[in-house]
């Protein structure tokens, strides 16, 4: 963390309550949808929402703590790529219907290194124009994987089909006709998102109590958001475990 008094809590508290969550939902996930119980339950309005909120504070929070990490964010962004080839893997491997392709892992990973790259840039734009524009474009490419970029009521512009032909775009946002993952988070629109954690954290150090606010945090779930890399890569196998003793093979 940036200085010697300890680390900030709250953004530590907020992560855990995002894992403790993340870890209830996939539980969810695994009876419903992998082993039937209601295989309806995914397509309500409510899952969405609940879904939602857990990648947009893991996305956010991970753009939030990225200054922080500087001297390692290289060494971070490789590392969280290779857990998400992992698990890409495994899936692939012991649940092939269920399988993952460029995850929340990998999206994060190529976010962290991307970063080093754009913060030159995005160091000069002011922090509250900054946040109010990364969003804005988040909003505009939410739809890109459907094949169209969009504001609401104001515009709905088509993208180009070939866009859409060439495999290796389909991390950038842009999946080719018949792709399917489980756990899909392309770069586009989830690398904006990511830079508004980024412009989030330079407003928050720039207001000194703001900064006192974020040093307080819930132990608990502080203590559970510090180790939540090791949580989100043992929770699934551990779910899936116990929906196998509870309801048999799935």
């Amino acid at each position: 963390m940036p200085t010697h008094e300890g680390r900030y809590d709250l953004i530590d508290t907020i992560r855990g309550i995002a894992i403790v969550s993340m870890v209830i939902f996939h539980c969810c996930y695994d009876i419903f949808m992998v082993y039937g119980r209601d295989p309806s339950w995914y397509s309500q309005p409510a899952v969405h929402v609940w879904q939602q909120s857990i990648c947009w504070t893991f996305i956010l929070v991970s753009g939030f703590v990225w200054p922080w990490g500087r001297s390692g964010n290289v060494k971070r962004g490789i590392m969280l790529n290779v857990w998400g080839l992992v698990i890409s893997g495994v899936t692939v491997l012991l649940m092939p219907a269920q399988a993952v392709w460029f995850g929340i892992l990998n999206c994060i990973g190529c976010a962290v290194l991307l970063m080093i790259a754009l913060e030159p840039v995005l160091k000069r734009i002011p922090a509250a124009i900054g946040v109010l524009a990364a969003f804005a474009l988040f909003m505009v490419f939410r739809n890109a994987q459907l094949g169209y970029l969009e504001w609401p009521g104001v515009f709905r512009l088509g993208l180009p089909a070939w866009l859409y032909d060439c495999h290796v775009l389909t991390p950038f946002g842009f999946p080719f006709p018949g792709f399917r993952s489980s756990d899909y988070f392309p770069i586009l629109p989830w690398l904006f998102l990511y830079i508004c954690g980024y412009f989030l954290n330079r407003i928050v150090m720039a207001i000194r109590p703001l900064q006192s606010v974020a040093r307080y945090g819930v132990a608990p779930l502080s203590a559970v958001g510090r180790y939540s890399i090791w949580i989100y890569l043992i929770h699934q196998p551990v779910c899936m475990l116990a929906c196998e003793l509870l309801f048999g093979s799935a």
